[in-house]
């Protein structure tokens, strides 16, 4: 379905020259991407976005402000939270990543047999190798896809439960490990159906517009080179001072 709206009107996308702002000397050189099907990008087109997936969007934004970045994608559509581990982790650690974003466990939570438990162990077993070797991990809480219209209504209220049971888990596993966090869960628009393909298990090029504008906003709370206080001048009056005595 698509949206009245275009990215130049969407009050919850970017405004031009604010992905550059966002990011002004954000530290980044190498970013890699782990997944599924979120991670490799199935955009659906919406008219009046850009036909261009979520992670791509966010390497083209870094590299404007760092050219030279270098980008690894290695999402693959399909994939579990333990085979993106199996996987992925291996060629993800030899790139040498300063910045990786990780984004599984929704194949896992489309099962009726989810298991929330497992996939907050994989996903540990990702991020803390990934922290270990000097990355800033970005985790996700993604958009809610059982809201789609794609998806048959007798099935909707058991995956949205389930859905909703990731995006909690992974919220507190990021505040234990401390990831940079994007929640998109409980996001103002998660309910219009714009923001979804029409496979019912995807998003459109708006959901992944408005996802880049909350991954930009969120690395800009910790990218920005943080200033040297400067050294505090004794007043002279202090310096002449004489020391008290007992």
């Amino acid at each position: 379905m698509g949206s009245t709206l275009t990215e130049a009107t969407d009050p919850y996308c970017l405004r031009d020259g604010e992905s550059g702002e966002l990011l002004r000397g954000h530290p980044w050189r190498r970013f890699v991407v782990l997944g599924d099907s979120v991670a490799e990008g199935m955009c659906e087109p919406v008219d009046g976005y850009p036909d261009v997936q979520w992670a791509d969007r966010i390497a083209a934004e870094l590299t404007a402000v760092r050219p030279g970045l270098a980008y690894l994608n290695l999402g693959v559509r399909g994939l579990r939270a333990h085979e993106v581990r199996a996987t992925q982790l291996a060629p993800a650690l030899a790139f040498g990543p300063d910045l990786a974003l990780v984004v599984c466990g929704g194949n896992d939570a489309f099962r009726p047999g989810f298991d929330p438990d497992a996939v907050d162990a994989e996903l540990t077993a990702i991020i803390t190798p990934l922290q270990a070797a000097g990355a800033d991990v970005v985790t996700v809480g993604m958009f809610d896809v059982s809201r789609s219209p794609a998806v048959p209504a007798p099935l909707r209220a058991a995956l949205g439960e389930r859905m909703r049971t990731l995006s909690a888990h992974t919220a507190r596993l990021a505040a234990r490990l401390g990831t940079l966090h994007v929640h998109l869960t409980d996001h103002p628009v998660g309910a219009d159906p714009s923001l979804y393909s029409s496979d019912g298990r995807h998003g459109s090029a708006r959901s992944d517009a408005i996802a880049t504008a909350e991954t930009l906003r969120r690395l800009a709370t910790h990218g920005r080179p943080r200033p040297t206080p400067a050294p505090r001048v004794a007043d002279p009056e202090e310096q002449d001072s004489p020391t008290p005595t007992p």
